[in-house]
């Protein structure tokens, strides 16, 4: 929101917006992992981890687990969605360049990367497979992990027991007999009861919305396909006016077939998702690609934001 409502401050935050999420990420999972021995989604549907070999009693849910298996935990649960999201995009990247001939033929970059690319979706066959072998043998009875993260992080799932719940919910409160009733104690009292309040108004909110997108997905499922014919027949709105051109922003030319880029007609004529405006797709490309912005409207774009538009003769 900040990104396109003021793209040439707050641009950045969309650039790195990845970047971002990871950080914000391994807090979340830090502070479940050392709180309630499980990942944020874990923790929601009532697990907790314990060593693979542990055996007999378990040690409470409180009681977070051992540092080498957090830390282990922890890089897993960050750090490999974040790499497979990374490989997806650069893929992307790579093909869109491989369609339009960006490097020449002959050069052994193109060569590299098509080599890479064909050998890909073998690599992406093998994880998913792996993932997939992992499950059956899980549902079988023949595994102790449904997914091979938790084996390498050395760690199983079970379900909370009784005297796990108690536990949280004494930390939660924070009361010990111990405590004395000053001033200061009941505001931390009331500080932990607040963000207690707000941990389990937003354990409530995420059920409610997975609710609600399931209803959104069957409101616009193909039974209610006049539905959407009849908001998708609206004129489109025009472009925006109001923006503040900065010194680099190209100017629009007159006619509507040249590129505000190069002021030559359009080859390959691809329009910015972000604002709607058509260039040159070499034009939009190597500007995008160096400024990470549109060139009229300053909106935080990227490559896959480039849309090949074809004539109705092609």
């Amino acid at each position: 929101v900040l990104a396109e409502s003021n793209p040439g401050r707050y641009g950045f935050l969309w650039h790195w917006f990845d970047e971002l999420y990871l950080l914000l990420d391994a807090l979340l999972q830090q502070h479940y992992l050392g709180s309630c021995s499980a990942s944020f989604s874990e923790n929601f549907y009532s697990l907790k981890r314990v060593p693979t070999g542990a055996r007999g009693r378990l040690a409470l849910a409180t009681a977070g687990l051992p540092k080498p298996l957090h830390c282990r935990s922890l890089l897993l649960l960050v750090l490999i969605p974040y790499l497979k999201g990374k490989l997806e995009k650069l893929v992307s990247s790579l093909r869109e360049e491989d369609e339009y001939s960006i490097h020449p033929p002959s050069s052994s970059w193109k060569r590299f990367y098509r080599a890479f690319l064909a050998a890909y979706p073998f690599m992406n066959m093998a994880w998913e497979g792996w993932f997939l072998a992992q499950q059956l043998c899980y549902i079988l009875g023949e595994a102790q992990h449904h997914s091979p993260l938790l084996r390498l992080a050395g760690v199983r799932l079970v379900r909370l027991t009784a005297e796990d719940v108690l536990a949280l919910e004494n930390k939660l409160e924070g009361a010990t007999s111990s405590q004395t009733h000053s001033i200061k104690t009941q505001v931390q009292s009331a500080v932990r009861k607040a963000l207690g309040g707000l941990a389990f108004s937003l354990s409530t909110g995420l059920s409610v919305s997975v609710f609600f997108l399931q209803f959104l997905d069957w409101w616009y499922s193909s039974e209610n396909q006049e539905t959407i014919k009849s908001l998708t027949a609206l004129p489109t709105p025009p472009p925006p006016v109001h923006l503040d051109r900065e010194a680099g922003s190209a100017l629009l030319p007159k006619l509507k077939t040249v590129c505000p880029l190069c002021r030559k007609i359009r080859v390959n004529a691809t329009a910015l998702s972000t604002s709607g405006y058509v260039f040159c797709y070499r034009c939009a490309y190597s500007y995008v690609k160096a400024h990470q912005r549109c060139p009229v409207t300053g909106y935080a774009t990227e490559l896959q934001h480039l849309v090949k538009l074809y004539s109705p003769e092609s």
